[in-house]
């Protein structure tokens, strides 16, 4: 007889590790972390790239804009100020015409007249001269287009005066490099017989 007490059965897996095994770590869970308000907050406060150069953007457009506006209005006060002390120039001109302009006739003559208004003449054109203006009113020059008007032509009476300036009808001025007002001229032109 067989004595089922003392059979050998073999022992049954264990879940505690083995003694002489060292103990496994446990792996992480992997849940999503719950996100607190405040991080969600920071995380919201943070712009986007995108938002970042939107902003700078706006940013340069504005600075440009105060810039051009600024640079528009320092060009309007200096030219204010410019034609201000050109007049201011002018003035003891002007109030020297402004007398002559009200003396009575009978008590001046023609010649005392006469030399008056050429003396306030030389003082306006010093003060113009002085402001960079010339008077373009030469006659038996080249014609050139870029200063002088043709209003009409008359023949010229030798080859070489053909295209040159025979007459001036209202003189032209020029500031520096700038043109204010081109010489309206008769135009000689050689016609060949």
């Amino acid at each position: 007889m067989t004595n089922k007490r003392h059979q050998h059965h073999p022992p049954a897996p264990s879940r505690d590790p083995e003694p002489h095994e060292p103990p496994r770590p446990q792996e992480p869970v992997t849940e999503a972390p719950e996100a607190s308000p405040s991080a969600a907050a920071a995380q919201a406060a943070e712009p986007s790239e995108a938002e970042v150069w939107r902003d700078r953007h706006l940013r340069l457009a504005a600075e440009y804009d105060n810039f051009r506006k600024r640079v528009m209005k320092e060009r309007t006060e200096t030219w204010t100020r410019a034609q201000a002390e050109l007049v201011s120039k002018l003035a003891d001109a002007l109030d020297d015409l402004a007398r002559f302009a009200h003396i009575d006739p009978a008590e001046i003559d023609s010649k005392t007249l006469h030399e008056g208004v050429d003396l306030v003449e030389r003082k306006v054109w010093k003060e113009l001269e002085n402001a960079g203006v010339t008077r373009i009113d030469k006659a038996g020059v080249p014609f050139d287009p870029n200063v002088h008007e043709a209003i009409t032509t008359q023949p010229a009476t030798k080859p070489e005066q053909d295209h040159t300036v025979g007459q001036v009808v209202q003189p032209g001025y020029r500031m520096r490099d700038t043109l204010l007002r081109p010489a309206r001229v008769i135009v000689l032109t050689w016609q060949d017989t």
